[in-house]
Formats: structure tokens, sequence, C-alpha cells
């Protein structure tokens, strides 16, 4: 294409020069806010992405007249409003049946106030602002007979801190603060055995129903394995920092779990000694555990005031339970039930397995909680740091005897405490390890009956069952 040398492009190729210096002024290091320079950038963007979208579609055009017609359609037909004596008798009848409708509600909460409530005085506004509540339902408690105290055995010359029960139900052992171990007769009280071998207070004690061990654990870090056969030490498990205040073992699998003041959970292989898991996440010394067969297969309460579920398997904890307000020290499993208790300063407090749901509490002792015990009759006992002992139907929550433990002639009265206790595999005797240095075995009273310790059941709202 030739072009006509005649034509001057001078001017042409100015306004070129301007239009691109305005759209790269930035480039130029001029300030953004330029209004120039936003005006010709705008119009070129609109004009390159927009150019072919400026016209709506046919089809969306004539949608959007459709609407517009029947939005003046409606418009129209509320502008047609009805004579006035007609809206004001469909006003009084909508009022009419309101006021109705309202009185008939007021009636009703009131008919349910004065049965809930029968001595409520009229007129004192609560009926109208009541909130419809299913009514509270409360089990009642099985009759149990009281216990008493049957025999008191001494020997030992420190606090009695730790019991376990053979599985034969021949014998016990318990351990205390003279650093031994000694085996009792269940029947006689006769002391059959003394286990000498740790260097501070025995903290935790079990018999395993499946070998001739006995387990036991103390404040020196240590946690030793006995072979009853010989009445020797014949593994020791090492990896506590601190010390040992609980021991475990599983029902069914070859494993022990141990406690303490390093607030962890040590799972330890029974056979190779070798630790399995090391289960952290309380923050305070961990006092009381607990293993079962099924999930939560390991429980365990701490001075941190929360109770853990730990997934054996995986190490970790399943479900941390904050109720309690104060460090727990106690924990009993239900020998029949998926259900478990748990014992502190504030309450005693039953929850329900496995994902650890809250069921009720149970009538305080105004104590430190230091031990619980729960046998297959549904009696949980409760034993406390100032020597008073509670007897709770497990399912209703109700405290149906109180004791106060008797302290051994020579003692002091502040060495009434109770430090651990065991019901029997019958789950007729409990056997409690006290701070006057004995341990005293316990029965139910055989001459009771209904009629002489009646129930003195008074429901209440705190009692309720959730």
């Amino acid at each position: 294409m030739e072009v006509d040398s005649k034509v001057d492009l001078g001017p042409l190729l100015n306004k070129s020069a301007k239009r691109t210096r305005d759209l790269f002024t930035l480039n130029y290091a001029q300030a953004y806010d330029d209004p120039a320079s936003q005006r010709v950038r705008l119009s070129a963007k609109i004009s390159d992405e927009y150019k072919y979208s400026r016209e709506l579609p046919a089809a969306l055009v004539a949608q959007q007249k459709k609407a517009a017609e029947a939005a003046k359609e409606a418009k129209k037909q509320r502008e047609e409003i009805p004579p006035p004596s007609a809206v004001g008798d469909l006003i009084d009848g909508i009022s009419a049946q309101q006021s109705e409708k309202s009185a008939s509600t007021s009636q009703a909460l009131t008919l349910r106030t004065k049965n809930a409530f029968p001595d409520m005085p009229e007129g004192s506004g609560v009926g109208s602002s009541l909130v419809r509540r299913s009514t509270p339902k409360f089990v009642r408690p099985t009759w149990h007979a009281p216990w008493k105290l049957m025999r008191v055995i001494s020997g030992h010359l420190g606090w009695v801190r730790s019991v376990a029960m053979e599985p034969g139900n021949e014998w016990f052992a318990t351990g205390a603060g003279d650093r031994t171990i000694k085996l009792w007769d269940l029947a006689s009280g006769r002391l059959k055995l003394t286990l000498t071998g740790h260097i501070a207070t025995v903290r935790g004690l079990a018999v395993s129903p499946r070998h001739p061990y006995l387990f036991s654990c103390g404040e020196d870090k240590q946690v030793k394995c006995w072979d009853l056969e010989s009445n020797k030490v014949i593994r020791h498990y090492h990896g506590h920092l601190s010390g040992v205040y609980a021991l475990a073992l599983h029902p069914t699998l070859d494993v022990l779990v141990t406690t303490g003041r390093d607030a962890v959970a040590r799972v330890w292989d029974m056979r190779t000694k070798q630790c399995v898991h090391v289960m952290s996440g309380h923050t305070s010394t961990v006092s009381a555990v607990k293993c079962q067969e099924a999930d939560p297969q390991v429980i365990t309460g701490s001075m941190d005031s929360t109770v853990r579920l730990w997934d054996l398997a995986a190490g970790k904890s399943m479900a941390t339970l904050t109720h309690h307000k104060k460090s727990v020290r106690a924990l009993a499993v239900h020998p029949t039930e998926f259900s478990f208790a748990s014992g502190s300063a504030d309450n005693i407090k039953g929850w329900k397995c496995p994902e650890g749901t809250f069921i009720q509490n149970y009538d305080s002792q105004q104590a430190i909680i230091n031990t619980l015990s729960l046998n297959s009759d549904n009696v949980l006992f409760g034993g406390a740091d100032n020597g008073s002992m509670g007897f709770y139907d497990w399912k209703s929550g109700y405290r149906f005897q109180t004791l106060e433990t008797v302290v051994q002639p020579g003692s002091l009265d502040a060495e009434a405490g109770i430090f651990a206790s065991t019901f029997d595999i019958t789950g007729t005797r409990l056997i409690t390890c006290e701070a006057d240095k004995t341990v005293k075995i316990w029965k139910e009273d055989p001459d009771a009956t209904e009629e002489t310790h009646p129930i003195d059941w008074r429901p209440s709202l705190r009692r309720q069952r959730y």
C-alpha cells in the first residue's frame, strides 16, 4: 500500500504518543490517583473486556419483560383495598381469636404451676412466665443393708496406702508407708507374708488374675513384678521420672498401666518390660487409673481436676471430662455396667461409657474423697480424708448410710483418714486402709431389714438423674 507523501503524520503520532503515555503513566512514576490517567485506563478496560457484553441476549431480555409485567400486576392487586368496614371486621376477628388463645394458654400454664408447685401463693406471677418443661423423673433408691465394722487388723508401722484383692478371694495384700507389702488371710485376718523391697511408701498394688504375679508401685519411682511362687521380684519397669501413685492391670491383655507425679500414664508390656505408650495430656499428678476390656480401655483421674478417657491402641486421649472443680483422687468402674464413678473434694460423679456422658451427682460428703469402691450389688463406697464413710445406691445417687471410722486406741484424731478401699470378689466384705496404721474389714448387718432401717428418701432437683 502506498502512502501519500503529502499527508502530515506529525499530529497523529503526537496524539498516539500522548494516549500511550496516559495509559502507562505509572511507568513514568506519576501519582496513581491522577484522575486523567484513571479515566483513560477505565475507558480502555471497558472497551476491551465488555465490548461483546454491552447488549443482553434476546432470551434474557424477554424474561426481564415478563418479570416486570408480573410485578405491575401484583402492585395493582395490592392497590385494590377492600372497603373500610370489611377490613375492620377482619381485624376484630383476628384480635378476638388471639385473645382467646392467650387466655387458654395462660390458664393451662397456671394449672400446670399449681400441680407442680402446690405451695406457691396465687398472684405471684410465676404461671405466666413459666417455660414448658418435662416433669423430672426420679429413680427410687433400692434398699441396701447397712454396713458395720467386722474386724480390725494391725501390723503395719505406717499409713496403709494401697490394697488389692486376690482373684480367688482367699487373701488380700496391703502396702503402707513402712515400705512393706503384707499379705493377709481374708477369713481369719492373720498375716501370711511380708514382702520387702521398696525404699519408699507403697502406693499401688494389683494381683494378676491370669498369672501368679503381684505388681506394686511406690513413691521411689519403682514398679515391681513379684512372683508369688518364689516371693521374689522378677521384673522392674523403669521409666517414671517421679513417684508412682497408681497402677492397673488390663483384664485381657498382658499390659500394665502406671501413673504418678510426672503427669503421664505409662503402658508397659508385662513380659518384655518395654514401655508401649507414654500417654501425656494431664497437667498435674495422675492419682488414679482404671482399665477395662472395651473402649475406653484406660481411664485416668488427675490433680488437674480432669478425667481422661484413652484409646489404648493409639495411645491418645479420646475425651477429657472437665466437670470436677477440684482434684480427682479416686475412680471406680462398675463390675457389670458400662459405667464408672469419679471422686473429688467437690463431689462424686457418675459417668457412662464410652463417650463419658455425665449421669448424675451423688450426695456430697463435704470432704476430700480419697477412694471409691463399687460392687455388683450397686453399692458405692466413698472414703474421705477426714474419716467419713459414705455408702450410696448406684442407681439413684442416694446416700443410705454415713459412718465415721473408728480410730485405733492411742492414735490421734487427725489419723482418721481413709486412703484405699476395695470390695472382695463376692461384694459382701469391704476392706479399708486407714491413717491409724490399721486395716478394717466391714460387712453388711445381717439383722437389718427394711422395717428397722427404712429409706429416708427425699427427692430434690439437685438429685435429678440426667
